[in-house]
């Protein structure tokens, strides 16, 4: 770990200790003293990455109760021995998926994710593999994140351009395009949906 990644550690740990402890504490002065250190977990990062103060409390700072990872769903479909892969509209592309709704569980959030970034109607039927995202990723994140690769079968329906993918195409897996959204979706992770998709009893991979 480098030096830029143990500042990013160190605050993170300071915001889940500060937000913790403005969950469970009752003594006003502690409470006091609990959101004065998120507010230095909050500067530590906005000094490293170069992120305007608000901006990192708007994203690090906006939550209560106890801090867990969120959850980002990633499905792989195939056809023809190819996988695929939609284009985001800065131009890289990744496996459909996104963030797990607060209503909906992991599951219904794949099949809506894939609906509206691929146009395609799907069923979930195995999950490959349970992720930690910063040991596979990177930029590493200040916020923690669960990453959930499932594998799909289409039922039906076809790609429109929408707000978040300009198109959809299957590749195999010596014809991946670049850039891949390497934040989102690696080609080592990629390589990982086509053994599940060949293997005759997939066992979920967990970090």
């Amino acid at each position: 770990m480098n030096q830029s990644e143990k500042w990013l550690e160190w605050a993170v740990s300071l915001q889940s200790i500060a937000q913790a402890g403005l969950h469970y504490g009752k003594d006003p002065f502690d409470l006091e003293r609990y959101e004065e250190i998120r507010n230095i977990a909050a500067e530590m990062l906005s000094e490293k990455a170069e992120i305007p103060l608000d901006t990192v409390k708007d994203l690090f700072c906006n939550e209560t109760g106890y801090q867990t990872p969120k959850l980002d769903v990633r499905a792989a479909m195939f056809s023809d021995e190819k996988i695929l892969l939609v284009r985001e509209t800065n131009g890289t592309w990744s496996l459909p998926g996104g963030w797990v709704d607060v209503n909906t569980s992991v599951m219904e959030s794949a099949v809506k994710e894939v609906k509206e970034e691929a146009g395609l109607d799907v069923t979930v039927d195995t999950v490959i593999a349970v992720q930690d995202r910063e040991k596979h990723n990177l930029p590493v994140y200040a916020n923690k994140i669960c990453k959930i690769f499932v594998l799909c079968s289409v039922t039906g329906g076809s790609f429109k351009p929408n707000a978040e993918t300009t198109e959809s195409h299957y590749f195999g897996l010596d014809e991946l395009p670049c850039p891949l959204a390497a934040e989102k979706t690696t080609a080592e992770q990629i390589r990982m949906c086509f053994d599940a998709y060949h293997a005759e009893h997939w066992k979920t991979m967990i970090d």
